[in-house]
């Protein structure tokens, strides 16, 4: 037995904008072995990042299409593609790594795979994920610790676009389980990752997630809020997801809390922690709540314009509401559109390859 197939799905995996790179040490292709099998490798690399139905699919690679519907359907069940239902039709398509095998396999993730996970991530992960200096994800804070003279950007309006969202679910958080399962897991809640919609469905239908209400999506924020995790959701101004986050487990936040690396190769921070200094007390509460260090205190206290991440955490927490947070007048706009997002990552890591090339 060869890993010449599992070779191709990298190499095809490594194409998306957040890529699947090599490393030396083929960790990747054991991560791929332990996800799914060769048969299975192989027909994923006929499938596309857009959804497209059985047939399509099964006329390109010359098999028999109910055959091949039956295996779509198993693999989608298990988290290797992704599945959507409308108007009668079921439509499959390839995801990335992140987001997409990684999150999937929360539900099945042992110890084994959680450890090959955790190595890769400091082998070739971490970095990938911050080559385009695009910000795969925003940071979102609560709606009531928002400056009262400010008028939200839809985008950004948390409560309102949970309420709209036609579906909803919740599953467990893949980075701190994988902590958990390595030792080095945190005490903070587990089941907090937020989907909506058609990813909500997704979770939903293969057990990777359960069916929530609006107001129990928004009391899982309101207690993530209070273990102290941040907000973020995919960079786009369609809410699909929102991850609450923690500096020592989750994928972004380690690199920056952790790991000395720029805020914006992991999160667009939209708004900035504003104190009022007639109200600030300086007791320092805010200190232990942000989670990148970014607050100092002497009289009073005062954020670090480079560093916050405009999550909010230090406002909610604040004895005397002395911290609201404003949009940023530098703030980069989320993108229209996931594709659009992802062209951006693109023309990034394209940009820094051609400058490593000039340095040589």
């Amino acid at each position: 037995m060869t890993d010449t197939v599992y070779e191709q799905l990298r190499d095809f995996l490594d194409q998306f904008p957040l890529g699947f790179p090599r490393t030396d040490t083929g960790l990747e292709i054991n991560i791929l072995k332990r996800l799914m099998t060769e048969d299975e490798a192989e027909t994923l690399v006929h499938l596309t990042p857009f959804a497209e139905e059985t047939a399509q699919i099964a006329a390109r690679m010359g098999v028999d299409e109910e055959a091949l519907a039956d295996k779509l359907e198993s693999m989608a069940n298990r988290g290797l593609i992704f599945r959507i239902r409308r108007g009668g039709k079921t439509l499959f398509n390839a995801v990335p790594f992140m987001i997409g095998l990684y999150e999937y396999s929360v539900q099945h993730m042992d110890a084994e795979l959680a450890a090959l996970y955790k190595e890769y991530y400091k082998q070739a992960y971490q970095a990938e994920m911050a080559t385009s200096n695009i910000p795969g994800f925003k940071v979102i804070p609560i709606d009531h610790i928002v400056g009262s003279e400010i008028t939200l950007i839809p985008s950004c309006m948390l409560e309102d676009r949970v309420r709209k969202a036609r579906v909803i679910s919740v599953a467990p958080c893949i980075c701190r389980k994988e902590a958990l399962l390595t030792g080095t897991g945190c005490n903070r809640p587990e089941e907090t990752c937020l989907h909506f919609g058609a990813a909500a469905e997704y979770y939903i239908e293969n057990g990777i997630g359960r069916p929530i209400s609006a107001d129990e999506a928004l009391a899982v924020i309101k207690q993530a809020d209070q273990a102290g995790l941040v907000h973020a959701g995919a960079n786009t101004q369609h809410l699909s997801n929102l991850c609450n986050c923690c500096p020592c487990c989750c994928a972004s936040l380690k690199g920056i809390a952790h790991g000395g690396m720029d805020k914006h190769g992991f999160l667009n921070s939209l708004f900035m922690a504003v104190v009022d200094p007639d109200c600030c007390t300086g007791c320092g509460v805010c200190i232990d709540r942000c989670p990148v260090q970014a607050i100092s205190v002497n009289d009073y206290a005062v954020a670090d314009p480079l560093k916050c991440l405009g999550c909010g955490l230090c406002s909610t927490d604040c004895p005397v509401e002395a911290i609201t947070m404003h949009l940023r007048e530098d703030r980069e706009e989320p993108y229209d559109t996931v594709i659009d997002m992802g062209l951006a990552i693109l023309k990034g890591k394209e940009q820094k390859k051609t400058q490593d090339t000039d340095k040589q």
